[in-house]
């Protein structure tokens, strides 16, 4: 099989490539990615060298871009990772999403109906989505596959207009798609804009650890090798047009989850109980903030047998210890634009 992975750089992607291109050697796997500012080859130096892999740069807003590598490389099943993610960037700047969510999604469709010319045997379309896609939660109840969709922000927005248009191709072209809806993923590689690698980052370097409003925001989170081990799964034995909710089981309000990393940080760093909780800076709230996600994935667990392998304790300790190992990654990803950006969206607030 020629599998193309969009994405394959990033944070999940990388996650996903790996566990692919080792699991799976028979596959021919190909990275596309735009090494945008949280694409990192570097995430995947362990497989870079493996004969089964092959790391193509390019972005998917480019249209003559992907009839070149799908006519060159004839892929007979796509998994579609590529997306701008971050809510707060979407916030400072929505059309960047529209391009990439949207029209980079109807790119890779077109892409896969002219070149597969309806001869579906054996063909896939499996596109990764978000939980953001359903809205916001009151302290009852969870995210199903039946949730209406109900987007907040210009990228759950953006991620919602995304999933129809896959949809919209399965309906009317016929063409075979999976989807899924993960909740927040954690874990390594994650590049320092989201709360959980943040806030490590900023715990090491005694800087102020921001958290939006009061900090009662409720989130699911899930272990980002946990996650892959599910793309793997629905990837292998999803039903096509099925879409399948992907949870940790762990829901955490946003406070209570950084006071935890304290703790831990402060342990793994040798301070003292309850030093690094006094880094902790309330700053003013995101517009639109969603007030609580919570995930099904009952019908991913009943159906594929998934579930996940981890406690939020254990991955979060997981977690830490990669990053205390890999000071070097960091501070190369957090250098430069990253630093702009990082007072643009904290500390004038």
């Amino acid at each position: 099989m020629n599998l193309l992975i969009t994405g394959g750089a990033g944070f999940i992607g990388s996650h996903v490539v790996r566990l692919f291109v080792e699991a799976y050697p028979g596959y021919n796997i190909f990275n596309l990615d735009a090494l945008t500012y949280a694409g990192n080859l570097q995430n995947l130096v362990d497989v870079e060298s493996r004969e089964n892999y092959t790391f193509l740069r390019g972005d998917i807003t480019d249209a003559a871009f992907l009839e070149e590598i799908f006519s060159e490389h004839r892929f007979e099943a796509v998994i579609h990772l590529a997306a701008e993610s971050h809510v707060d960037r979407s916030i400072a700047g929505p059309m960047a999403f529209v391009q990439t969510n949207v029209m980079g999604t109807v790119n890779l469709l077109e892409a896969c109906r002219r070149h597969w010319a309806g001869d579906y045997e054996g063909k896939l379309f499996y596109h990764v989505s978000t939980d953001e896609v359903y809205g916001s939660l009151g302290t009852d109840g969870l995210f199903t596959e039946s949730t209406a969709y109900d987007p907040r922000s210009p990228y759950s927005a953006s991620k919602a207009a995304s999933d129809h248009f896959v949809r919209a191709w399965h309906h009317t072209y016929g063409l075979p798609v999976k989807l899924s809806n993960c909740s927040n993923n954690y874990g390594p590689n994650h590049f320092p804009e989201k709360l959980i690698p943040l806030a490590i980052h900023n715990i090491k370097s005694v800087k102020p650890v921001p958290v939006y409003g009061k900090g009662e925001n409720v989130r699911d989170w899930l272990y980002v090798k946990d996650h892959a081990r599910a793309i793997d799964c629905i990837f292998h034995r999803g039903k096509l047009g099925e879409t399948y909710n992907v949870g940790g089981v762990n829901e955490w309000r946003n406070i209570d989850l950084i006071e935890l990393l304290c703790d831990v940080m402060d342990e793994k760093l040798g301070r003292q109980p309850g030093e690094s909780r006094k880094l902790i800076t309330f700053v003013k709230d995101r517009a639109g903030h969603d007030a609580r996600y919570a995930i099904d994935s009952s019908k991913l667990m009943d159906e594929l047998g998934w579930e996940p392998s981890v406690t939020f304790e254990e991955g979060l300790r997981l977690t830490v210890d990669w990053y205390l190992a890999n000071e070097d990654w960091l501070a190369e990803v957090t250098s430069g634009h990253y630093r702009d950006y990082y007072r643009e969206q904290y500390e004038k607030r």
